[in-house]
């Protein structure tokens, strides 16, 4: 068996299957446009995909509320197409990651609908976490926790009990405590893997167990501020690591039949690296997430200080490092780091091209959310009556709403759908495209030279290629105020000017790669390069 571990270096890209592409012609992305994805994904360059939730769900949280998790929601396909997806993915060699929700299920799961029936102490609602309510009458939730998407954390039944649901009352949390639980998702991951997948990226990772006597928060609001806040009492417990530590054996046991590596990547929200680093032990999860390069405000001593944090605590397990720079979750980086981006072009557009090449040159691995490769800015005036995150559902606001980095992604063409789907030219995406993702379109980026894609296929390609490249670590160097220099193994210089302003550059010569136009000896602003250096550094 080979020693070499493909996870540790890959570059995933984050496929959001109703936004990719669209084969029936019903508005909504599904497996078999995936599929046929896949040549332009095998092009781009990158390891593997990473699919979102496709099973049977309401779709209140789209697919993160799951009612099968054995199965294909119609709107999506079936599980014959399913297996043809993974046999072409596996023909261009690229690897197939599953998005596995073991922290909550949909209200229409069947456990879910026989708890309800069961009643109060039935082993049925053991299940999931229900409780008496407080005050006289038991009108008040048993606890003062908030949901992450707002209100309370409990709702009411029937018979006067209230069941945890840390998100929606859509999405009832499991009780990990009752180890039928624990049974059925170990059930669940064999029979993905027993249809060929090469591993999981596991949602809410650091929840699961909450605190046994589910006591009062000291901080309510604080802890369901934002979506990647940590509520320490249902979030991080101890208990979590045992879940981690059977699912990382379980996966070597596949491993030792044939050979093929199966990978556990875990949506960890803590608040350290240090604490981040006990979920990537050897003997558990091979990687998580590393969620604050994507958080760092742009600046040069923000970048440096999480990624040197990262290296000493991460790395450090034996792990490697899980660079990301979007998600479905966040605002696309284009919008994130300009003001205003609605066009992809200018400030945010500079900066965003320069932490590609930043992320691409770091140690561990990688992973790109569809549409970062296009240079896609986020949809910041979708109408009111169209979004569909229940964020903005439950609280009226739009601060936090995740629609505008979901839209559907343009394909080809001058006008909507472009190319999204295949029905129609009346057919409409599920979530409107705005007139200007004409200038983001596939067909469009791959014709020129200077897009955002021919970066990131190149940089992928340098990569793969320059054994400086990969898993490894780096090197700081010295650099003047606003700029970030580190040497990759043997030579190769990666640096990135936060500033506006040109500044020297720290390696002679013409760079291998760079974001944006830069000459011999110079680092234009809002810019990052690569060279290769003959000189010790």
């Amino acid at each position: 068996m080979s020693k070499y571990h493909w996870w540790r270096d890959a570059v995933i890209y984050q496929v959001y299957v109703r936004s990719f592409l669209d084969s029936t012609g019903d508005g909504i992305g599904d497996l078999a446009g995936v599929r046929a994805g896949l040549p332009y994904l095998k092009k781009l360059g990158v390891d593997g995909i990473w699919l979102s939730p496709f099973y049977p769900s309401p779709q209140h949280d789209h697919g993160y509320d799951v009612a099968d998790y054995c199965d294909v929601d119609p709107v999506f396909g079936d599980l014959a197409e399913f297996d043809l997806l993974v046999t072409a993915a596996r023909r261009l060699g690229i690897k197939v990651l599953l998005d596995i929700v073991p922290n909550h299920c949909s209200s229409a799961h069947p456990w879910f609908r026989e708890a309800l029936a069961a009643g109060p102490g039935s082993a049925a609602r053991a299940r999931f976490h229900f409780a008496d309510g407080r005050g006289p009458d038991g009108s008040e939730p048993p606890n003062n926790w908030h949901a992450m998407f707002g209100g309370p954390a409990w709702t009411r039944v029937g018979d006067g009990q209230w069941y945890l649901h840390m998100f929606t009352p859509e999405q009832p949390d499991w009780n990990w405590r009752t180890p039928e639980v624990g049974a059925e998702f170990d059930r669940i991951l064999r029979f993905w893997l027993d249809r060929g997948v090469d591993g999981f990226r596991i949602d809410v990772a650091a929840g699961l167990y909450k605190h046994p006597e589910l006591p009062d928060s000291d901080d309510p609001e604080a802890d369901a501020r934002t979506r990647d806040s940590v509520n320490p009492l249902a979030w991080n417990q101890p208990e979590v690591h045992e879940v981690w530590r059977r699912w990382r054996s379980m996966c070597e046991e596949y491993t030792d039949r044939d050979g093929r590596e199966r990978l556990l990547v875990g949506e960890v929200s803590v608040p350290t690296a240090r604490e981040h680093a006990r979920y990537v032990r050897p003997d558990e999860l091979h990687q998580a997430f590393f969620f604050d390069l994507l958080g760092a405000p742009w600046g040069a001593d923000a970048f440096r200080k999480v990624i040197s944090e990262a290296m000493q605590d991460i790395a450090g397990t034996g792990s490697t490092v899980t660079w990301v720079l979007n998600n479905h979750d966040q605002v696309r980086t284009v919008t994130r780091y300009g003001e205003p981006a609605t066009e992809g072009s200018g400030l945010g557009a500079a900066r965003a091209r320069a932490a590609a090449l930043l992320m691409l040159a770091l140690p561990g691995a990688a992973y790109i959310y569809q549409g970062e490769e296009l240079g896609l800015p986020e949809v910041v005036d979708l109408p009111d009556d169209v979004l569909t995150d229940p964020i903005f559902r439950r609280t009226g606001s739009r601060a936090r709403i995740r629609d505008g980095c979901r839209v559907p992604l343009p394909w080809s063409g001058q006008a909507s759908p472009f190319g999204f789907t295949s029905g129609a030219e009346s057919a409409k995406p599920w979530l409107p495209q705005p007139a200007y993702f004409a200038e983001h379109a596939t067909d469009r980026a791959l014709a020129d030279t200077r897009s955002f894609w021919h970066l990131y296929r190149d940089g992928l390609q340098l990569r793969s290629s320059l054994p400086q490249l990969g898993e490894g670590t780096l090197r700081w160097l010295d650099t003047p105020p606003g700029v970030l220099a580190f040497v990759r193994g043997d030579g190769l210089v990666c640096a990135v000017n936060f500033g506006t302003s040109p500044t020297p550059a720290p390696v002679s010569g013409t760079p291998l790669l760079s974001s944006g136009p830069c000459p011999a000896g110079v680092l234009p602003g809002s810019t990052a390069a690569w060279w290769l250096s003959d000189t010790n550094l």
